[in-house]
């Protein structure tokens, strides 16, 4: 019963994260620009994401444009595109192969020692996604902070943090976790028999009659 929960436990904790990738992935405030050591005050915020980039207005109005070239896009943000989406393909086979090894599903048949397998295959390919995301957000975040601390930068052209950073961060992190919990979820070797049942002791043997024979 203890290893049932933790299989659920981990599923439920992967499955958030990966729905929190996805909504990190396409929301556009992935930095935001920043005013610090201004004393002019702008009525304009700048976001900026994977897929487009955002102005917000005093007055409440918001623009957004896609990015019309790829090859004009940088490095970081390239790299960090791709691997949020490998993240979020990768976890897509990782809840497909989870929800076939987990003790609360009629799939990937009655053994078992084999849906226990499963099982921590699937927590093994939710580790993989997990690392893809937290590489990704810390890639990012870092060319943020050294476009920041960059003396050459202009102090109306730096950005910070922004939301959909921390939201990859906490994704891959409950990603990560929940992998953790599949994976250690794997009953040791030889607790189950052949067909699935608990292996026993040593057989009795039948009881005597208490009568000898010559």
């Amino acid at each position: 019963m203890a290893n049932s929960g933790l299989q659920l436990l981990g599923f439920v904790m992967a499955l958030l994260g990966w729905i929190g990738l996805i909504a990190a992935t396409i929301m556009p405030q992935w930095r935001m620009s920043s005013y610090a050591g201004d004393q002019i005050i702008t009525a304009v915020a700048i976001y900026q994401g994977l897929w487009m980039s955002c102005a917000t207005q005093s007055t409440g109005q918001i623009q957004c444009k896609v990015y019309d070239s790829l090859l004009q896009l940088d490095a970081a943000l390239q790299a960090t595109r791709a691997l949020m989406v490998v993240s979020i393909v990768v976890g897509i086979f990782g809840i497909a192969i989870s929800t076939m090894g987990m003790k609360c599903t009629k799939c990937g048949g009655d053994d078992k020692t084999k849906k226990a397998r499963i099982a921590m295959t699937g927590g093994f390919v939710f580790l993989l996604a997990g690392l893809a995301a937290l590489i990704a957000c810390s890639w990012y975040g870092n060319q943020i902070i050294r476009d920041f601390y960059n003396p050459l930068t202009p102090i109306n052209t730096k950005y910070e943090f922004g939301a959909g950073v921390f939201l990859g961060w906490a994704g891959s992190f409950l990603v990560i976790l929940g992998g953790a919990l599949l994976a250690c979820s794997c009953p040791r070797r030889g607790s189950y028999g052949a067909k699935g049942y608990p292996k026993g002791g040593a057989r009795s043997k039948a009881p005597s009659t208490g009568k000898e024979y010559v």
